[in-house]
């Protein structure tokens, strides 16, 4: 059996989570391995986080919806990447399709409020906070003259010549990205105005083109780094890659706004770290080498 579970982790591993860390012991990965457990977590300890509830049937994310309105969000229970993710969902129409659509990744599925709002990824491990970063959806700023399709390529070379690549990916001129354009009665063919930001792409995942930008250790309030410790030592874990969203800004008290936390990562992709679009770049590699003396139990079985 264990064999088995050892052949199946390793193809999972390989699939699916190339690139992430592996610094926690299997019992604290099956603590944090879906978003219901990180919500149950955040519920007890009085960490705000989004209302939501697990559904096999989408008529169950319907009745969810008729009870808390929207705007939603619809997600595999396990995943990661943003795999699977559809939002905002601003009305039923939308909901539908998305509670169907995310059968793909996972059969059970969440759904959950949405915040529009700044999208963090906190770093800890070691006892303290290791890195922060924002994390933005694909986007170009106008020039007045250039078309988006020119942006485009702008961007995408502007990423090349600071050697993002390949964590970080071009922005693509797929279906997805012509749709979400024809959302905003824009195309590739469309000249924004100087300054004004196109959002290309509702994710903030790094596939369809997104990017990160770092955030200072010391910008944060000491009341927000207290509270991501806190969730460290809840999950009894090495690292942790917590994801929140802040309304005004992880520079401002979580107290004092609207913010919800998402969920856990025992696994984090931490190479999208070393590579911002934005912020200064910070070597990270003394948090890893004592990450990589520790003795890890069951580091190979899922």
């Amino acid at each position: 059996m264990k064999f088995l579970k050892r052949t199946l982790y390793a193809w999972i591993d390989r699939l699916f989570l190339h690139g992430c860390t592996s610094y926690n012991p299997l019992e604290v990965r099956k603590s944090c391995r879906s978003k219901a457990q990180a919500r149950a977590v955040f519920a007890a300890n009085g960490i705000p986080y989004a209302r939501g509830e697990i559904f096999f049937n989408p008529l169950r994310a319907h009745r969810f919806a008729r009870r808390y309105g929207f705007p939603l969000v619809t997600k595999p229970n396990v995943s990661g990447f943003s795999r699977g993710s559809h939002f905002p969902i601003n009305n039923f129409r939308e909901l539908w399709k998305a509670a169907l659509m995310v059968k793909i990744w996972w059969p059970m599925s969440v759904v959950e409020e949405y915040l529009q709002g700044k999208n963090y990824r906190v770093l800890t491990g070691n006892g303290e906070i290791i890195s922060v970063i924002r994390r933005y959806p694909p986007f170009v700023i106008g020039d007045g003259t250039s078309s988006i399709d020119t942006l485009i390529d702008l961007e995408n070379r502007v990423r090349e010549e600071m050697g993002l690549y390949p964590v970080i990916h071009p922005i693509p001129k797929n279906r997805h990205i012509r749709r979400y354009l024809k959302r905003q009665d824009l195309n590739l063919e469309s000249i924004p105005e100087k300054d004004q930001e196109v959002i290309l792409f509702n994710r903030i995942s790094l596939a369809p083109g997104g990017v990160v930008e770092t955030i200072a250790i010391d910008e944060l309030p000491t009341v927000n780094r207290t509270l991501f410790l806190k969730i460290l030592d809840l999950f009894n874990a090495n690292i942790l890659g917590i994801d929140v969203i802040m309304e005004d800004g992880i520079e401002i008290p979580w107290n004092e706004q609207k913010c919800i936390f998402l969920e856990v990562n025992s696994r984090p992709f931490t190479a999208m770290h070393d590579v911002p679009r934005y912020g200064k770049a910070e070597d990270l590699s003394p948090h890893f080498r004592r990450l990589d003396a520790l003795e890890i139990d069951e580091r190979d079985v899922f």
